[in-house]
């Protein structure tokens, strides 16, 4: 009996520690232009755990629910993103203030004219293709696969990636389950909707999945989605395409 009560006095601080780690609160924060030192107005910022968001007032002030150990994606357009961890002596001191630092953005060629056209239309019409892409629509399934070519072997190619145990797909969709079940939360909240909407550099998207950029990219090739929509499209556009497959995937799983 006395053996039961020493470990029960051991475990009952361990317990009382972790639900105190849980326990949500507010966190308030300044956001500041580490150049002029001003506030920054309309900075976008999001817990990655909770999947939040909210943005700064006119005076870089925001205010969101967090909890010990949070990590807060803050973000905007013309500024360099940051990551900042939430503290225990964060939340005790009270607001904090935090540094963006501004892009120094260099203007790449921009292509004006895809296509070479004459001003004609009867003959431009000839030279601008009718469809570039394509969708494989599957039985039970409300959408289908986008792809940019009409090869037989493009569904193919995606059913093979998805029950391929070595295949990229097939281990980010298997791995990251508890990332993805974040897709239906982030449709939920207007801030973190507004800013992807508002992205084409998959960064924020990234962060909040735990992979690289340039995983993304891959992640839609091998959903046969085209080279020209995972070009063009913004972040949102993208979830929305990753979501999709992801749910794809776990029917043709279960099939």
């Amino acid at each position: 009996m006395r053996y039961f009560t020493i470990l029960l006095l051991f475990i009952l601080p361990l317990g009382a520690i972790a639900q105190t780690n849980q326990i949500t609160q507010k966190v308030t924060g300044t956001i500041i232009n580490d150049n002029t030192l001003l506030p920054i107005a309309n900075v976008n910022v999001i817990n990655i755990n909770k999947v939040k968001g909210v943005t700064t007032d006119i005076k870089g002030y925001f205010e969101l629910e967090v909890s010990v150990n949070d990590t807060l994606h803050i973000a905007l357009l013309g500024y360099q993103s940051l990551r900042v961890r939430v503290t225990n002596d964060w939340l005790k001191n009270g607001t904090a203030k935090l540094l963006l630092t501004e892009k120094a953005i260099a203007l790449e060629e921009v292509i004006v004219k895809k296509y070479d056209l004459t001003g004609y239309l009867e003959i431009d019409s000839k030279l601008i293709p009718d469809k570039e892409n394509y969708r494989y629509s599957i039985s039970g399934l409300p959408q289908g696969y986008e792809t940019g070519d009409t090869s037989p072997g493009a569904f193919t190619r995606v059913l093979g990636s998805i029950f391929n145990p070595a295949d990229m797909l097939y281990n980010f969709f298997g791995k990251k389950t508890n990332e993805l079940k974040k897709l239906k939360q982030m449709k939920k909240d207007d801030t973190v909707r507004n800013l992807l909407e508002s992205k084409f550099d998959r960064e924020t998207l990234g962060v909040l999945l735990g992979i690289d950029k340039k995983e993304i990219a891959e992640i839609l090739t091998r959903c046969s989605y085209s080279e020209e929509f995972i070009k063009t499209a913004n972040d949102l556009q993208i979830m929305d395409a990753i979501s999709e497959c992801y749910e794809q995937y776990k029917v043709l799983k279960k099939k």
